[in-house]
C-alpha cells in the first residue's frame, strides 16, 4: 500500500512498466490504498473467465499475429464494422467522435431503460421510481487469451498498461490531488483504465453507509449494458479504487468538456454486466496539463448511493453550477 512512505518517483512502486511520479513541491501525503493493476472481486460480484463461454464468433482462433494488419479485420476488431483502433494504437477518430456525442448529449441518443432499474431498489425495494435511463455506450472488443494472435496484436491496447508519463500533483483549484500528463498526447490516446475492487451495487451502499463523515468515494457503476435484460443482485457491478486501485482514482471531474473520455471494453467475457473502464484522450492534450473525466454525476439526484460533491470543476457548462443557479432563483421565487 501507499501511505506516509512513497516513492516520489513511482507511487505505483513499479506495478507499472512506466513508472507515475509524484510532484516534488506537493506537500502532505497520498491517502492510503494498495495498487494494484487488474480489477480484483471484493466478495460477491459475479465474475466468470471462462473459456467455454467465448464462441467462436468472440475471438479469432486463426489469426497468428496482428489482427489490425489482416484482411478483412478478424472477429474481434471488426465487432464494430471495423476496428476502433489505428494502427499506431489510437482510436480512430470517427469512432472516438461518436462515443464523444453519446456521452455529452445522452438524450439525443438511446438510452436504455430498467424494467426494474438496481439503482432504484437500492433506494426503496418495496416502492420502485421508474428507471431514468442508462446509456447505451459502444464497446471495443479486444483480442485475449483464447485468441490466435500474440500480446503484441494492435488490438490489445488496454491490456497493454499505461504507456504514456504521467504525474500525481496536488492542484492549486482547491480540488485536492489530480493527474496530469507530461507529455503532448494526440487525441485518441489511451491513458489508463480505472482499476479497482469489483463490487455489487448493495456491496458498495453498505459500506458507503459506513464511511464517516464527507470521506470521498473513489468508485464507478459498470451500467453500460443494464436494461438489456433483468440482472441478478449479484451481476449489477461497480468498480471502487477506494482501498485497492491505480493512477486512474486521482483524476478529477470536470463537466462535459472534459479532456479524456470512458470507453467500455470487453476483454475476457463476452457478458457485458462486467467490462473494463478504458480512459482515452478525447482532444490533444497537452504537456503539463491536467487530466479530467466526467464522471456522469447527477448532481440532482440526492438518493443516489453514490453521493454527489461539491463540483469545482471550472467548466462553463458546469451541471453543479446551473444547480445552485436553479436553487438561488427558487429561493427568490419563494
Amino acid at each position: 500500500g501507499i501511505g506516509c512512505l512513497y516513492d516520489m518517483t513511482d507511487i505505483t512502486r513499479g506495478e507499472e512498466a512506466i513508472k507515475v511520479s509524484l510532484e516534488r513541491s506537493s506537500c502532505g501525503s497520498l491517502p492510503f490504498f494498495h495498487y494494484i493493476t487488474q480489477n480484483v472481486v471484493s466478495h460477491n460480484a459475479r465474475v466468470v473467465f471462462s473459456l467455454a463461454q467465448i464462441g467462436d464468433q468472440d475471438c479469432c482462433i486463426s489469426c497468428d499475429a496482428d489482427c489490425l494488419s489482416s484482411s478483412p479485420p478478424c472477429n474481434c476488431a471488426q465487432r464494430e464494422g471495423e476496428s476502433p483502433y489505428t494502427s499506431d494504437g489510437l482510436i480512430r477518430e470517427e469512432f472516438l467522435d461518436e462515443c464523444i456525442l453519446m456521452i455529452r448529449n445522452p438524450q439525443k441518443h438511446n438510452l436504455m431503460y430498467c424494467q426494474e432499474c438496481p439503482l432504484e431498489r437500492l433506494k426503496n425495494e418495496d416502492m420502485l421510481d421508474p428507471c431514468k435511463g442508462h446509456l447505451k455506450r459502444k464497446f471495443i472488443k479486444e483480442c485475449w487469451t483464447k485468441c490466435g494472435c500474440n500480446k503484441y496484436c494492435g488490438n490489445r491496447v488496454v491490456q497493454g498498461g499505461i504507456r504514456c508519463n504521467l504525474q500525481v500533483f496536488w492542484t492549486p483549484e482547491g480540488k485536492g490531488w489530480g493527474l496530469r500528463t507530461l507529455e503532448d498526447l494526440r487525441k485518441g490516446s489511451f491513458v489508463c483504465e480505472y482499476i479497482g475492487e469489483i463490487l455489487t451495487n448493495k456491496e458498495l451502499r453498505s459500506r458507503n453507509l459506513r464511511r464517516s463523515g464527507d470521506n470521498h468515494s473513489y468508485s464507478v457503476v459498470l451500467d453500460a449494458d443494464w436494461g438489456s435484460r433483468t440482472l441478478m443482485e449479484e451481476e449489477v457491478l461497480c468498480l471502487d479504487a477506494t482501498f485497492y486501485g491505480n493512477v486512474a482514482r486521482f483524476i478529477n471531474h470536470r463537466c462535459s468538456d472534459a479532456n479524456l473520455i470512458e470507453i467500455p471494453v470487453e476483454v475476457e467475457t463476452p457478458d457485458h454486466h462486467y467490462y473494463h473502464v478504458a480512459l482515452f484522450t478525447a482532444r490533444k492534450v497537452d504537456a503539463f496539463e491536467e487530466l479530467t473525466w466526467d464522471y456522469g454525476v447527477d448532481f440532482d439526484d440526492n438518493e443516489h448511493h453514490i453521493k454527489a460533491f461539491r463540483c469545482l470543476c471550472g467548466s462553463k457548462f458546469c451541471r453543479n453550477m446551473k444547480r445552485s443557479s436553479r436553487s438561488r432563483s427558487a429561493l427568490t421565487l419563494r
